[in-house]
């Protein structure tokens, strides 16, 4: 069968086709549950509210926008729908959401195992490496290599422009290079 476009999807969503429905959750839960849980660190209060989400999302679905592609906007609706839920949530009432573009992402070994794109390096290096980069170049490498966006649809979730998408890439793969370097050197 051939692999439906996104413009395709979203309207057949916003018609009520539940089809459609299914064909989204499936596709982009895996992707959005991972982003959850980078940014809630709770797999309860992950799951519960990209359940919540996702029903929204098919509720309110005949106000919905016309899109050409999905996921740049499920990840930043779901970043702001789980970030308002944590701050009602009784048990973050003392965390700072005062900045929420700035989510503090942290890296795992096991995630850069499976990342292809990380292969040659040497994961426990490599995670020590990412979590020392500033909040800001590790949401941006996250969604890059480890969700798959390109710079156009990671400049609409972090709600910030292409340019700045490009430089803070950079800064954040001239920062991981500089540091390998290093860590050859005692190896």
């Amino acid at each position: 069968m051939e692999k439906l476009t996104d413009k395709f999807l979203w309207n057949a969503l916003k018609e009520g086709d539940l089809k459609a429905f299914s064909v989204l959750f499936e596709s982009f839960y895996p992707a959005l549950h991972s982003y959850g849980l980078k940014i809630s660190k709770s797999t309860v209060v992950t799951e519960d509210t990209l359940q919540d989400f996702f029903l929204y999302v098919y509720e309110h679905r005949e106000h919905l926008s016309d899109l050409e592609t999905i996921a740049p906007y499920l990840f930043t609706s779901y970043k702001r729908f789980l970030l308002k839920v944590m701050k009602k949530n009784e048990k973050m009432k003392h965390t700072d959401f005062s900045n929420e573009n700035f989510i503090d992402i942290q890296f795992t070994a096991e995630e850069v195992i499976t990342n292809q794109e990380t292969v040659l390096f040497k994961n426990k290096n490599l995670s020590l490496l990412l979590n020392k980069l500033p909040k800001r170049q590790k949401e941006a490498v996250y969604l890059k290599y480890y969700t798959g966006l390109n710079a156009t649809e990671i400049a609409e979730v972090m709600d910030i422009n292409y340019q700045s998408v490009v430089n803070i890439l950079h800064k954040a793969i001239k920062s991981l290079k500089e540091g390998i370097a290093i860590v050859k050197l005692f190896n």
